[in-house]
């Protein structure tokens, strides 16, 4: 077992430069800390030979050597007297200096820490890029969960459950959602660490468990990205058939891959041009809705609220509804996935304190406006019976990316406003291009992380000068490539493929949330193990009874959908092979889990029957961001007393935002 330093015994050395950057009383100073070390000289040369230079030179491995170091061990000799014993001898971890490395140096010695420590440390102080801004982390919260769950899932969702059907699941994973995402607000804020909660799994929980779910959310983004690239080629052929859809996957595929050379500066300031495009549509979809419903459109009649009741439509599927609500639960969730992706950029942020703050309090917005609103719009607008929400047998309906079986383009449609179904035909090209790129960025990170906790190969954590994980952002290029296999022929040749592909993810969203509220649970176990009361050091605080309901929830949630996807309404008897395709990733996952607590054991000689950490085993400091709450609390009054000298509708939007 390997010797470890009491915690009381180590701290942040109080001259360190980064020393600033962890403390949440100084933002604006850990912003210009954090600047100094990745930014440019302020002379550049922009000759081509030395661009192209400074370009290849950017690849090169991070030079770790102007990271400063930020960690000291204070030694007490207890030979000597009480006087002599309170003097402190700094020492190093390899040498007699009083300093030592970076704890993301090559070199850094973590013999003398234990796995858990050794965890916390190297994913707190990742050198990835600090670029991302309050402004980026709120948009991404804003849209990054806006896409074609949203606006083309969500026709086979009406068809089987019904318009009230639809609402009820969605409000109900949606409540869940946002009780997760306040839990997982407060690890993050305490904790931006590379990797967020796949390594809160890891710090909180179980290395096991950890490295399950960590391989569960890598490849739910790993296989989405090529079937995002297929939608968005899929989508021009509304307009033009003739085209190849491979020459679109291509022309999709490289600017992707340029937007993430460009960093997370760049993904930063795509997601955000393409949030604000997704929330106008959504908001102006919405708007257009009710003048639908209310016969303002020249020439349609009053809807009003008929599809919801028979002949016309009714309130739920009329053969078996309950289990037609249980069999949406999957895609209902595949709508949701992407609400997390905030706390996996928060320790690329600037100012984590205010930008997860405010990406958390939109995420209710988001929630109540952009999807609960747009599906109460949908159930009025298109009859739950209407036969083009199944659509045609072709190669983009197989694949579950038809525009044409989008409620919203069947609804502008069924209203004769000719131009916007091109124009939602755009925003949905917009949209699975987002999320195409969201999916590079979140399983770059992810696998980022996993290379750091040993839970993959340690090159997947290879960050380059730029700050940029190459080695992992080359892993979802490679897969990316995958997006070809649209150029098979027959409408389901394609299908056959990636359904199996998307199989592996599933339901991979869920347990994920599970992950998350668990570790929230068992962090407050932790600090309720050492009498620490959570509102006298946390910045927020949300209720693990959040959590608790939560978990309760979900697993409630995966067990209808088992038996839904098992037992299909309408069939008689067990579909094994639907089945499978909602339920293989928990195979996957239940492999990976085994397989590493028989390694754990082997190696590491942790017992098989040790399923997780007891609460006085769980470090809740090592690799925690300190906190100074005097300075946060004064913050927070000076903020206060400057709106009151703002004009009401600035005090509105900093209400809501």
């Amino acid at each position: 077992m390997s010797q470890h330093y009491n915690h009381d015994d180590i701290e942040l050395a109080t001259s360190s430069p980064l020393h600033s950057q962890s403390s949440y009383g100084s933002d604006d100073l850990s912003e210009s800390s954090g600047e100094s070390i990745y930014s440019e000289e302020s002379v550049r040369d922009y000759r081509p030979k030395a661009l192209i230079t400074d370009f290849i030179d950017s690849f090169k491995p991070f030079d770790y050597s102007i990271l400063p170091p930020i960690y000291q061990v204070e030694t007490k000799n207890p030979q000597r007297d009480d006087e002599e014993a309170n003097l402190v001898q700094s020492t190093s971890f390899t040498s007699q200096k009083s300093t030592t490395l970076h704890p993301s140096h090559p070199q850094f010695d973590y013999s003398r820490f234990t796995e858990l420590e050794r965890a916390a440390l190297v994913t707190a102080t990742s050198p990835l890029s600090k670029h991302l801004k309050t402004r980026h982390l709120s948009l991404i919260s804003l849209g990054a969960a806006i896409g074609s769950g949203l606006f083309i899932a969500s026709s086979q969702s009406l068809s089987h459950a019904g318009p009230l059907g639809l609402l009820l699941v969605w409000f109900i994973i949606g409540v869940i959602t946002f009780m997760t995402m306040s839990s997982l607000s407060e690890l993050a804020t305490a904790f931006p660490v590379s990797g967020a909660f796949v390594t809160f799994t890891t710090l909180f929980i179980d290395s096991s468990f950890g490295f399950a779910i960590a391989w569960n959310y890598a490849i739910q983004w790993l296989v989405t990205l090529p079937l995002e690239l297929v939608a968005a080629s899929m989508c021009i052929q509304y307009w033009d058939a003739s085209i190849n859809p491979c020459v679109w996957v291509t022309i999709f595929y490289i600017t992707i891959v340029i937007i993430n050379l460009f960093g997370v500066r760049g993904y930063g300031e795509a997601e955000s041009l393409f949030s604000i495009i997704k929330i106008v549509a959504v908001i102006g979809f919405n708007i257009l809705s009710i003048i639908i419903v209310a016969g303002g459109v020249p020439g349609q009649p009053y809807i009003g609220g008929k599809y919801w009741h028979k002949p016309e439509g009714g309130l739920f599927n009329t053969v078996e509804p309950f289990k037609q609500c249980c069999y949406i639960i999957a895609n209902a969730s595949f709508a949701y996935a992407g609400t997390e992706i905030f706390a996996l950029a928060a320790v690329e942020s600037k100012s984590p304190k205010k930008s997860i703050n405010r990406a958390r309090l939109q995420i209710f917005y988001r929630i109540f406006v952009f999807y609960f609103v747009s599906i109460v719009m949908i159930g009025l607008l298109v009859p739950y019976t209407s036969p083009a929400l199944i659509g045609e047998n072709s190669k983009a309906n197989n694949l579950g990316i038809d525009i044409n079986t989008s409620p919203f383009v069947i609804a502008i449609k069924n209203a004769n406003i000719r131009a916007l179904p091109s124009i939602m035909n755009a925003v949905i090209i917009i949209t699975v291009f987002s999320v195409g790129n969201a999916s590079v960025y979140g399983s770059s990170r992810t696998m980022c992380a996993m290379g750091a906790l040993r839970q993959a190969p340690p090159i997947f954590n290879y960050i380059d000068r730029k700050g940029r994980p190459m080695v992992a952002l080359g892993v979802q290029f490679i897969f990316g490539l995958l997006a070809y296999l649209v150029a098979l022929p027959g409408p389901t040749a394609t299908m056959d493929v990636f359904t199996w592909f998307l199989s592996l993810s599933g339901l991979s969203i869920l347990f994920t949330y599970v992950a998350i509220n668990i570790s929230h649970i068992r962090f407050r176990a932790a600090l309720d193990h050492q009498a620490r009361i959570p509102k006298d050091e946390l910045v927020y605080c949300s209720s693990p009874i959040y959590s608790w309901i939560s978990l309760i929830g979900l697993i409630t949630l995966l067990g209808l959908q088992f038996w839904a996807a098992l037992f299909p309404p309408g069939q008689q008897g067990a579909d094994f092979v639907g089945f499978l395709k909602y339920y293989l990733n928990l195979i996957v996952l239940v492999a990976c889990y085994v397989s590493h607590k028989f390694y754990n054991w082997w190696f590491n000689g942790v017992p098989l029957t040790k399923f997780f950490l007891r609460a006085g085993e769980i470090d809740v400091d090592t690799g925690r961001r300190d906190i100074d709450l005097e300075i946060i609390k004064q913050e927070i009054a000076e903020e206060k007393l400057n709106l009151k000298s703002k004009p009401f509708y600035y005090k509105v939007y900093k209400f809501f935002c």
